[in-house]
């Protein structure tokens, strides 16, 4: 087992680790070690870890199967288990603003949680700065249990029970986007998950949402519905519940989507941003609370 150094980021979430070489893979008691550190930090940054998409591929195998995302515009076709959060193209080609694929990944400035359009959504994610943007494109991140905690009683009570429907087709209500196409709309279905949800590995509750998906709300008209979604966003991107990381080339950062939410902040879009990611893959449906 190797000695980690550890510090932390923010109050509520987020931890910077050093001592480990993601090059290579951890033993046994290192990786169990990295584990209850993510799960007690929510968020991890490793720094300056130049490792290949093949090497960032293996490492997040540790921890499980991987997506792979349902749309070919946003995979790497060199690896499919690549998610290119990028404006640069597997050629090595600046994309410009109206490039489909790039008006995509700029919906990321919208508070979500990775794949919660999925029956069964992922657990994590692993994002490598590959070229980081100087002119913004910070990643927000954001603890979900203690936004939970935060609620009034009367939130609380109105939610209880209820479910949120996430929707991948909802990212075209909010831009003009390529259509889907049939083989899309049918792989990924729009889902009914719980607005309060329990952690598999912590038992802790934290709320559920993913505004980039979500509209709906089970038994609720859908203006009040947006109103509430709209009041628990705004609740969560509370400076006190955030950790704001600023890129540096070849950071790694590793994020529970379980109880985490996550948006990029705006950067020019003629600079080259380059972020591979990997996502690890859920293995069972969201627990309700």
């Amino acid at each position: 087992m190797v000695e980690l150094t550890v510090r932390k980021l923010h109050p509520m979430l987020g931890a910077e680790v050093r001592g480990v070489d993601l090059r290579t893979v951890p033993d046994a008691a290192t990786f169990q070690q990295l584990h209850d550190i993510w799960m007690e930090h929510l968020v991890l940054v490793f720094p300056g870890q130049d490792i290949t998409d093949e090497q960032h591929v293996a490492f997040t195998r540790l921890y499980g199967d991987l997506e792979v995302h349902h749309q070919k515009i946003i995979r790497s076709r060199f690896m499919p288990e690549i998610f290119r959060v990028s404006n640069v193209n597997d050629d090595n080609e600046l994309m410009p603003p109206s490039h489909p694929t790039v008006k995509q990944v700029h919906l990321a400035q919208f508070w979500h949680t990775d794949s919660s359009f999925r029956r069964m959504p992922c657990t994590g994610s692993l994002l490598h700065g590959v070229e980081v943007s100087r002119t913004g494109g910070e990643t927000h991140f954001t603890n979900m249990y203690a936004v939970y905690d935060a609620l009034p009683d009367s939130i609380k009570h109105r939610i209880e029970g209820k479910r949120a429907l996430h929707d991948f087709g909802h990212l075209h209500k909010l831009a003009e986007l390529r259509p889907q196409t049939e083989e899309e709309k049918a792989a990924m279905p729009p889902v009914w998950q719980p607005l309060v949800r329990i952690h598999p590995v912590t038992g802790r509750k934290s709320l559920y949402i993913s505004p980039i998906y979500n509209d709906e709300i089970e038994g609720i008209p859908q203006a009040e519905a947006r109103r509430i979604i709209a009041e628990l966003t705004e609740l969560s991107a509370e400076s006190r519940f955030v950790y704001k990381h600023r890129w540096e080339t070849h950071d790694i950062v590793q994020w529970d989507n379980r109880c985490t939410m996550h948006h990029v902040t705006p950067h020019d879009a003629t600079e080259r941003r380059v972020m591979h990611r990997t996502t690890i893959a859920g293995t069972a449906e969201v627990l309700a609370a």
